[in-house]
């Protein structure tokens, strides 16, 4: 682990082995932030698992004193056949046509997820993780989906700059609407 410190946490970027030595941890968090059932954790397990051989994947920790998750935001490279990504894209050809699709998903990093123990939320750290995740990535563009509605992290999103890409879009599967949000890279 490399550490990059802070007054009342650290941060760290996780390689491949230690994100998977801290998954239970980490699905545990993500639970307790989006407010999910307790078997939502065993369902996105291999699904997390396997985004961390994608392309370009990292991944930043925020971690208290006793070594414990507070945050964390991982991402990689978006690409052609990954399934955001083509739910994506068929919402944005429909919406707003060939120039929307190839000016955001052409070259672009998938901001996945991002969560923050509830307890600790309002307090900096999504900032944070979301900013050292993409400090340094080559990619033009990084895009993320929300649930709709107001929220913290919208808050966020539109803080850092976020704009609309593509807004109540439903994923198959899923009933609820989603935004979809993106802002070139570097952040400012």
């Amino acid at each position: 682990m490399t550490a990059m410190s802070s007054a009342y946490k650290r941060f760290t970027r996780l390689s491949g082995a230690e994100f998977r030595a801290r998954l239970p941890e980490a699905l545990s968090l993500y639970v307790a932030a989006m407010n999910y059932p307790a078997g939502t954790a065993e369902q996105r397990a291999p699904m997390w698992l396997t985004h961390a051989l994608r392309e370009g994947w990292r991944c930043v920790a925020a971690l208290d004193a006793d070594d414990a998750l507070l945050g964390l935001a991982y991402g990689y490279r978006g690409g052609a056949g990954q399934w955001w990504r083509e739910q994506v894209r068929r919402g944005l050809a429909t919406a707003g046509g060939d120039e929307a699709v190839e000016h955001w998903l052409s070259d672009y990093f998938e901001l996945t997820e991002i969560h923050v123990r509830p307890e600790r939320q309002s307090r900096g750290i999504g900032e944070d993780l979301l900013r050292r995740l993409v400090a340094d990535v080559p990619q033009r563009h990084v895009l993320l989906s929300t649930p709709e509605g107001p929220s913290k992290a919208w808050r966020l999103y539109r803080r850092l700059g976020f704009a609309d890409v593509l807004r109540d879009y439903r994923f198959a599967g899923d009933p609820r609407p989603f935004a979809i949000l993106g802002r070139s890279l570097p952040l400012d």
